[in-house]
């Protein structure tokens, strides 16, 4: 477990790694070579890939997740990151985020109006 000043500097570079991921791909068009790279290597700072991404079953992505220090709010973020970066590029990543909004709605033990919402949709794209 790390400890409350480690635990701050954690989620704030977690909290940077997935704001430049979200205006990476937060575009109306397809990427460039180097807006993936981009992407890959943000992915990198987190400790992910492309990759593994693509190959992590989703409740294996989830623990990784969780053994990376993601909390309830990144947990959303990524997901978040995961269904629009599924509209841009020929990757479907929107049953990772589908599993990664259930977990946060069953385990955070709040029942969210916004993540029950990301979860409808969510299954609607599947």
């Amino acid at each position: 477990m790390l400890n409350k000043g480690l635990r701050d500097e954690e989620k704030i570079r977690i909290d940077n790694v997935l704001k430049t991921l979200r205006t990476l791909v937060f575009v109306p068009y397809p990427l460039s070579d180097a807006g993936k790279e981009n992407i890959e290597n943000q992915l990198k700072e987190i400790g992910l890939s492309l990759n593994t991404l693509s190959r992590q079953k989703d409740e294996d992505l989830i623990t990784l997740l969780i053994r990376l220090h993601f909390d309830w709010e990144h947990l959303e973020q990524f997901g978040d990151v995961l269904i629009e970066f599924s509209k841009v590029e020929n990757y479907n990543f929107t049953d990772k985020a589908l599993a990664i909004y259930q977990y946060i709605q069953q385990e955070s033990k709040v029942f969210s109006f916004g993540i029950n919402t990301k979860i409808a949709s969510a299954k609607n794209r599947s």
